[in-house]
């Protein structure tokens, strides 16, 4: 911490209880404490890019997969032939009522893709849609991924469940320093890579993550 902070006064605005874990993680230190919140805030930023980068390849990797599978059967848009239960569907009349009341014309589809969540995306590719979107359709999103069409999609679910997971603590400015981020960036570039090998290495070489780990302040 600069000296020019009050560690006890800072403290206080950040409340003791959200520093708890900090606190705990070195020795009731409150100056190593509060170091290790500010890289938490950085972590958490690199975080959030990671997954950002991540969720655009994998969620137009899909729309492309979805896109030809209604073709296929007739439909130029996949949106009113999604075979999904009521939490998907919700989600998406939500995406769709929120650009509707936009009064979106150009780039219709592309703005509904982008308005849906990441867990949404991971929503599709779970098991009670094996036979209905993952075999005839969502494998093909992720080429590069197990040979092994079942093993591939609890893999990438798998990877979208963790990625979720530690998206959504980073948005929430919770504690993520006791989590294990190299796995999450492995995670994520894999991810990215199923889709294709050049976007998995776009995320190994500009993700902000390994060089904020680098970075985690030592305990004194």
């Amino acid at each position: 911490m600069s000296t020019t902070i009050e560690p006890d006064s800072l403290s206080r605005l950040l409340t003791r209880e959200r520093l708890r874990s900090y606190l705990s993680a070195t020795g009731g230190d409150l100056s190593a404490a509060l170091r290790l919140y500010d890289w938490n805030i950085r972590a958490s930023a690199s975080v959030m890019a990671t997954v950002a980068m991540v969720e655009v390849v994998v969620r137009n990797a899909i729309d492309v997969q979805l896109l030809a599978w209604a073709r296929r059967r007739g439909e130029d848009s996949w949106f009113e032939i999604l075979p999904v239960e009521t939490r998907g569907a919700a989600d998406l009349d939500r995406a769709l009522i929120a650009v509707e009341r936009r009064g979106v014309c150009a780039g219709f589809h592309d703005q509904v893709v982008a308005e849906l969540t990441l867990g949404f995306w991971r929503y599709l590719v779970a098991q009670r849609y094996l036979t209905s979107l993952w075999v005839p359709a969502l494998n093909k999103a992720f080429p590069l991924g197990y040979r092994d069409l079942r093993e591939r999609r609890r893999g990438v679910e798998a990877h979208l469940s963790r990625l979720t997971y530690v998206r959504n603590r980073a948005a929430h400015h919770e504690p993520i320093h006791r989590r294990d981020l190299r796995t999450d960036l492995r995670s994520a570039v894999e991810l990215a890579t199923w889709v294709n090998a050049d976007a998995g290495e776009w995320v190994a070489t500009r993700s902000p993550l390994e060089s904020v780990l680098m970075r985690r302040p030592r305990p004194r």
